[in-house]
């Protein structure tokens, strides 16, 4: 069921109506998808430790993904403006999307309730999701610790290939 709904998302991630703005290409559409692997990868928040590994760590290994087909999209609820100097500041290659009214978060599920100094709040899981070139949701990952992941990934990657 589960992998239904993600493939339902990723559908509706490539629909042109679909408000995804990124970095690199403005609008994300079915074309920018079609024909190759895509890594959506879900993290909480531009300019944080974590999230600026994480983001270094694909960056690091953009070269790799390309040469297995995969293109890899960053989402998280920053703004188009945010995410535009978090690109810049650290040289992504890839897109980042603005999701600030949390479409495509909710769509993959990846908004969850944490615990943030004592207080319960709502907030992004960090959360990565594998399609082959057919569209199909081929793995996922939640609860992702940073060290080591982006590798872990590319392994799944290249294993499509």
């Amino acid at each position: 069921m589960l992998y239904k709904a993600m493939s339902n998302a990723y559908s509706k991630l490539q629909s042109p109506a679909l408000p995804a703005t990124g970095t690199e290409s403005g609008q994300l559409s079915l074309s920018d998808l079609q024909g190759q692997a895509v890594v959506v990868y879900f993290y909480p928040r531009d300019n944080t430790p974590g999230c600026t590994k994480q983001g270094e760590g694909f960056r690091d290994h953009h070269e790799a993904f390309a040469d297995h087909n995969c293109l890899i999209v960053g989402v998280s609820r920053d703004s188009l403006a945010s995410h535009e100097k978090f690109a810049a500041k650290y040289q992504f290659p890839f897109p980042l999307i603005a999701d600030p009214d949390e479409t495509l978060c909710r769509q993959f599920d990846v908004i969850k309730e944490k615990n943030m100094y004592g207080k319960k709040v709502m907030g992004v899981e960090r959360s990565t999701f594998l399609f082959d070139r057919n569209g199909r949701l081929v793995r996922e990952w939640r609860k992702v610790k940073v060290p080591g992941h982006v590798e872990e990934v590319l392994e799944a990657v290249t294993q499509l290939s």
